[in-house]
């Protein structure tokens, strides 16, 4: 399970000064539950999913994952959590079982249990037609399921995806939201980032939608339309942006009345 509260990361700009981009947020992820983070590029996403994955500490706010928190656990944190992104680094001279295979190793896994692992993950992921091609030969849906297969080989209970499906041929793309179902299925608990609504809706039992660092409203899919009394989910997205955008304007404008 994750659970996050009240999370809030703070950076200091020499142009902006001091700004939050991540602003009090707060949410819960289920086992065999599929979390949507949804919002416009540098709406907070990937600095939640940097946190949640250790790669950054929080300012403030608690999140933890299987009951560890992420700040003062990192190490037990990283043995229960997979991280694919679209830009996960592939070493471009091993070739993709040496690469899964090495991150299996680094997690500890025994050589019997790690080749187990390895066979099931490959007929999977449908990999064994390039599972000796080097990274440097690999296409772009290769890297991806190779990306796919190292946060998979230690099999975590958790699973963030961040923007994975960002720059990936349809095919690819649809291939890597059915392994991400078939997750749900076997019990996993994941969190799906991305800006593509249309993947929000097929994919996603409950959806956050960000904007600069909060979130405006969460919910299932039929929670958000009914709450917001509008049945298509883009329109309702922007609604929302806009109504955000229109209150934080009158927000600023009262504050410089006031200074004056």
């Amino acid at each position: 399970m994750i659970q996050v509260q009240h999370l809030t990361k703070t950076y200091e700009d020499l142009r902006r000064g001091r700004f939050r981009a991540v602003d009090q947020v707060s949410f819960t992820v289920r086992p065999g539950e599929i979390f949507g983070l949804l919002g416009a590029n540098g709406a907070g996403k990937t600095t939640v999913l940097r946190i949640l994955s250790t790669v950054l500490r929080p300012t403030s706010g608690i999140a933890t994952i299987d009951g560890y928190d992420v700040a003062h656990e990192p190490a037990e944190v990283r043995r229960r959590i997979g991280f694919v992104s679209n830009n996960t680094a592939i070493y471009d001279r091993m070739t993709a079982w040496e690469m899964v295979e090495y991150f299996g190793q680094l997690h500890g896994m025994t050589n019997d249990s790690l080749y187990q692992r390895l066979e099931k993950l490959f007929d999977q992921l449908r990999m064994n037609e390039f599972r000796d091609v080097p990274g440097g030969k690999m296409s772009t849906g290769m890297r991806q399921k190779v990306s796919i297969a190292r946060a998979l080989v230690h099999d975590p209970p958790v699973l963030i995806f961040d923007e994975a499906t960002l720059g990936l041929d349809v095919l690819v793309a649809r291939n890597l939201l059915a392994v991400i179902r078939e997750l749900r299925e076997a019990g996993k608990c994941l969190i799906f980032s991305t800006h593509i609504m249309s993947e929000v809706e097929r994919l996603c039992d409950r959806i956050a939608i960000m904007h600069k660092g909060r979130i405006l409203d969460s919910g299932t899919l039929d929670e958000l339309t009914g709450r917001h009394q509008e049945t298509d989910f883009e329109e309702l997205f922007f609604s929302l942006l806009s109504s955000h955008e229109d209150a934080t304007h009158t927000i600023d404008a009262k504050e410089m009345e006031v200074a004056r």
